[in-house]
């Protein structure tokens, strides 16, 4: 399926959000905050991405994108990056059949090539067991970046038409490690920072951003719920005026 882009025509502005892209952030401060090591903040948050899920089923929204591992989480101490592998690991072992039965359908974005062969091999067995789950498509970014998604979409369009050098927005777009997907209707980040990070650089061009100072170990389906009720009261223009819309409707 070929999805409309925002900045060449104008997408459709559902009521309820078609996808949902988090930032999942403030899982060590949340622990720390309860004098608790940080790894212990990261295994709540594991608990708040299974409560969201649930909650976008329920809501109908098709698609979900979390920010589990940016590119640039390769600088944290290196035990805190070794657990969150780990609970990768566990996150699989005990998730992937649940989600199964719940037709979603799981997918794992970024450059996997610095994972071990076991994680590799787990995500591609996950990925085959869930690909023709409809009610649902969960990506998971890990060794993700906005930036690394680009240039390897750009790697990509360049090999597919050797000699050219006049590209056009579509061909690069279809080299994205999330071509399968709408851009996302709604950017949320949780934990108070209001930056995107390095992440989806090309696909949120015209998303709405919502930024919550919950820490995302906090973040509940009435969370949720309230981020969605500031979408929905946006006036999404995609470049054109107020008075162009009241005139649509």
């Amino acid at each position: 399926m070929i999805f409309k882009s925002s900045t060449k025509t104008v997408p459709d502005a559902p009521q309820v959000p078609c996808h949902v892209a988090i930032i999942m952030d403030g899982n060590g401060r949340w622990a720390t905050r309860r004098m608790l090591p940080r790894v212990a903040g990261h295994v709540k948050g594991v608990d708040a991405v299974r409560d969201i899920v649930e909650a976008c089923v329920d809501r109908g929204i098709a698609y979900l994108t979390l920010f589990a591992f940016s590119s640039e989480n390769w600088r944290r101490p290196e035990e805190e990056v070794s657990l969150l592998m780990r609970l990768f690991v566990t996150a699989l072992e005990r998730e992937v059949a649940k989600m199964h039965a719940n037709d979603i359908c799981l997918k794992v974005v970024g450059d996997l090539s610095r994972f071990d062969v076991k994680l590799r091999d787990m995500i591609a067995n996950a990925e085959r067991r869930t690909a023709n789950n409809k009610r649902l498509t969960l990506s998971i970014c890990a060794n993700y970046g906005g930036r690394w998604d680009i240039m390897q979409a750009t790697r990509k369009m360049l090999e597919a038409h050797p000699g050219v050098t006049d590209f056009t927005e579509e061909q690069l777009a279809e080299h994205l490690a999330m071509a399968y997907a709408p851009e996302p209707d709604l950017f949320i980040r949780t934990g108070g920072e209001q930056r995107i990070s390095n992440f989806l650089l090309w696909q949120l061009a015209y998303s709405e951003l919502y930024f919550t100072e919950t820490f995302w170990p906090d973040f509940s389906p009435a969370a949720l719920d309230e981020a969605i009720v500031s979408y929905q009261s946006r006036e999404r223009r995609f470049g054109r005026t107020g008075d162009q819309l009241a005139q649509k409707k």
